[in-house]
């Protein structure tokens, strides 16, 4: 790997780190914004809906612009973005100004996020291994600390507004510099950008359908774990925090690991034993006794949908002749599970309890497993490009 590559692979992970920190950090203050606006579950629910909304427009909107402009020239102008509008959240003080700055917050986010698993595929193509499991795992660092950082703030008694105010003013610069190391995607013919921005092949869609039921399993965590700690399992607020983090670090280990056991076991049985530890799991958490148990499982959790979500970018990235529409349709479809997850269980916590309403949890690792037997086989499946050709060709 040439040192040109290794800093662009660096960029990238450096990127999922700086996009994990800035969601996290608001996700891990969703109690403390409860406390300070007085909302309810409906209400938070709502705020998580105009938030996936504003990301799933933006990113079913970057299929043209990615195919146009590339996935560098649009995270340099995303990152920056995202990182000012955490301030709208940070500052609001009513509800609905905390609507509108939730969906500016989602739309900057949307755009980074397809942007950086585009530059990530990207990377991947060049270095000709698979190395996707490990940039989402800079995604764990990222929330992890975010984490980390909210249980400290709370612990120091700083509001919700100071802590992501503090974050805003670090990740500024930082994903400012590292827009110097993104590489330039592949160029297309003309006829073959005309081809990716309005058709894509089937696995495409059955890629997007996978992740939609992984991403909604890790925006139920993200979003509703702590509250689920605090008000069903009686943790204190600074306990209940840690959830997220706990199960970050679960996804951190199986991801640094991820692409060796992509390249041995293949994605097929890989997302089959992922969906159904993600089911087992969950269903531990929700019969946990004590917060301590649920915590334990909730490590596990992270662990078995961990890889779902990096496999399928990867797969989706090389199954068109530009990476960046491809994986802008996949993850549009992967990010309205992240909208749909978290909003509806909060309908369905007004209309029973919390602790029912994170059952879908359980329903979703069991189809994520049952969906995962319909991908093809190639022969290894591992990430090799020969392995990649005959998983489009197959599509």
């Amino acid at each position: 790997m040439t040192r040109a590559l290794r800093t662009a692979r660096y960029g990238a992970i450096l990127t999922f780190v700086l996009a994990g920190l800035m969601v996290g950090t608001m996700t891990v203050r969703i109690p403390a914004m409860t406390d300070k606006l007085g909302l309810s579950d409906s209400a938070v629910g709502t705020t998580l809906l105009a938030w996936g909304l504003g990301a799933l427009v933006t990113m079913q909107a970057m299929r043209g612009v990615m195919a146009r402009m590339g996935s560098k020239a649009v995270l340099r102008i995303g990152g920056p973005l995202t990182a000012v509008s955490m301030l709208g959240i940070a500052y609001a003080p009513t509800l609905p100004w905390l609507l509108a700055a939730a969906a500016l917050f989602g739309m900057s986010f949307g755009i980074v996020d397809v942007a950086m698993n585009a530059q990530g595929s990207t990377v991947e193509q060049a270095a000709g291994r698979p190395l996707m499991n490990g940039m989402h795992a800079g995604w764990c660092v990222g929330a992890m600390s975010a984490g980390l950082f909210g249980s400290l703030s709370i612990a120091l008694g700083l509001s919700m507004t100071a802590n992501l105010t503090i974050m805003a003013v670090i990740c500024l610069p930082l994903i400012v510099l590292i827009g110097r190391t993104y590489l330039p995607d592949a160029p297309a013919s003309a006829s073959a950008e005309t081809r990716v921005r309005h058709r894509m092949p089937p696995i495409v869609y059955l890629l997007g359908a996978i992740m939609f039921l992984a991403f909604m399993v890790e925006g139920v965590v993200a979003d509703w774990n702590g509250l689920f700690m605090r008000d069903t399992l009686g943790a204190p607020e600074a306990v209940a925090a840690l959830g997220y983090p706990v199960f970050e670090l679960g996804m951190l280990l199986a991801r640094v690991t991820g692409d060796r056991l992509r390249a041995r076991f293949g994605v097929k049985g890989m997302m089959t034993a992922s969906g159904l530890a993600t089911a087992g799991f969950f269903l531990v958490v929700l019969t946990a006794p004590t917060p301590v148990v649920a915590l334990a499982a909730m490590f596990f959790v992270g662990v078995g949908v961990a890889t779902i979500a990096p496999m399928t970018m990867s797969l989706a990235g090389t199954s068109t002749a530009q990476s960046g529409p491809a994986i802008a349709q996949a993850g549009a479809m992967g990010y309205a599970g992240l909208l749909l997850g978290p909003v509806m269980i909060g309908f369905l916590s007004d209309a029973t309890s919390l602790h029912t309403a994170l059952g879908l949890a359980v329903v979703l690792g069991a189809m994520i497993a049952v969906l995962a037997r319909f991908l093809p086989r190639p022969r290894a499946f591992g990430g090799s490009r020969e392995d990649e050709r005959e998983l489009a060709h197959a599509a």
